[in-house]
């Protein structure tokens, strides 16, 4: 006997579905920045990490452990941008404090003189326009966090 049900699809070959909503250039550009964020942050972990194990630092375990705990932070920025990218609301709250976490790095950044002023400026520009772009009611429509009519 045949069935005459439908076969349920599989859930690893169905199509995933995209967004519901349209993502504003604003809100692409805020999660591009926020990702590059998070990328600079894990980068800069491993290298503390493999620094600590491989070099010769003052103190190996306080580089491992500054390492493990920069990659650890990485994650914010990291899944915020995701969550940004995918307009999932909750991924608002951890971009803005990502950003307003980056501003007085940029600025201990900066009293550090040298090549570090131009990373100062760079994340300090970065931190700023995602800012703006995290707070434009376009963004934060696309979002679900605007006003609610009602």
């Amino acid at each position: 006997m045949s069935s005459k049900h439908p076969t349920p699809q599989n859930p690893r070959t169905a199509a995933a579905p995209g967004p519901a909503r349209p993502r504003p250039a604003g809100l692409t550009a805020a999660a591009v920045l926020t990702g590059l964020e998070g990328l600079v942050l894990a980068a800069a972990g491993v290298l503390l990490l493999v620094m600590g194990l491989l070099g010769t630092p003052d103190s190996p375990r306080q580089a491992e452990t500054g390492g493990l705990t920069v990659l650890v932070l990485a994650l914010l920025p990291l899944l915020a941008a995701r969550g940004l990218w995918l307009l999932r609301r909750w991924s608002r709250g951890p971009a803005v404090i990502t950003q307003i976490m980056a501003l007085p790095v940029a600025w201990t950044l900066f009293n550090g003189g040298g090549l570090m002023v131009a990373g100062a400026v760079a994340l300090a520009l970065a931190a700023v326009a995602t800012l703006v772009l995290l707070v434009n009611p376009t963004a934060t429509g696309a979002l679900g966090a605007g006003p609610r009519e009602g």
